[in-house]
């Protein structure tokens, strides 16, 4: 029994994934045909129904409806964890509307929150996240949209914070930020996502049980290659509604839906 199963190979989501693709917890038969890809990809694939199992944008999720449903574990949702809008010098909102902004894809959630922030500014361009630090220091990019490792690097790199857009969201909302979570075909029967469901959970129980030991594959696939901040990557990102979106969870994904409506 086999199931396609796209992820993006950041820290968060190989943490998660590990032990369920690696053989380190019992998966009562089922294997998994595994592509890592940055997340605009899957959610692009997703528009095809491309995987039956995949990491999704929420935003993305939101246009996939009629062909993925959520899952209830694995999902990338926090406070104190959106997207930064970051630049080489301090920018006014009015300077924003008109400058060059480079984003982590159309379909992000990272997109969706910049424009509930900045409706007027138009003029984006979309680049793999992992390249819109280099495009901003360079100047092919006025501005950038980052996520990902680059939280904990872009200081570094001389650049400067200008929006925070996940605290712009929680001071709007009230919410967590949903950023992203797993997704499954809905042709795929009930208790076949049920059963995949429970053993995501598993596979980050073990991780958890483990940690802060980092394991091979984690290291393996993460772009930024510091163990220290692999970790922050992991501790900012996978936490109690990893495990469980609960009811939280699932109210900040329909505040979300809601304001990708207006």
């Amino acid at each position: 029994m086999q199931l396609s199963l796209g992820f993006s190979p950041c820290p968060n989501d190989t943490f998660i994934f590990d032990a369920l693709v690696n053989g380190k917890i019992d998966t009562e038969g089922w294997q998994f045909d595994t592509r890592l890809e940055d997340v605009e990809t899957l959610n692009q694939w997703a528009l095809q129904g491309k995987l039956d199992i995949t990491k999704l944008s929420f935003a993305a999720g939101l246009r996939v409806a009629d062909k993925y449903r959520l899952l209830n574990s694995g999902s990338a949702l926090g406070r104190g964890c959106g997207p930064l809008l970051i630049a080489r010098e301090p920018l006014s909102p009015e300077q924003i509307n008109s400058l060059k902004i480079a984003i982590p894809g159309e379909n992000t959630t990272a997109n969706l929150l910049f424009s509930i922030a900045y409706p007027d500014a138009k003029n984006k361009e979309i680049m793999v996240f992992s390249d819109i630090e280099q495009a901003v220091i360079s100047g092919k990019a006025d501005a950038g949209v980052i996520i990902h490792e680059n939280r904990f690097t872009y200081q570094q790199k001389g650049l400067v914070k200008i929006t925070d857009l996940g605290a712009f969201w929680e001071e709007k909302t009230g919410h967590p930020i949903p950023l992203g979570g797993i997704f499954i075909r809905k042709d795929i029967p009930e208790a076949t996502a049920q059963k995949i469901d429970a053993l995501i959970a598993n596979s980050l129980q073990f991780a958890f049980g483990n940690y802060p030991a980092l394991a091979p594959y984690v290291k393996e696939h993460a772009q930024e290659m510091d163990e220290q901040v692999m970790r922050q990557h992991i501790e900012l990102y996978v936490n109690d509604f990893s495990m469980d979106l609960g009811e939280q969870g699932h109210k900040a994904i329909e505040v979300l839906k809601q304001m990708a409506s207006l």
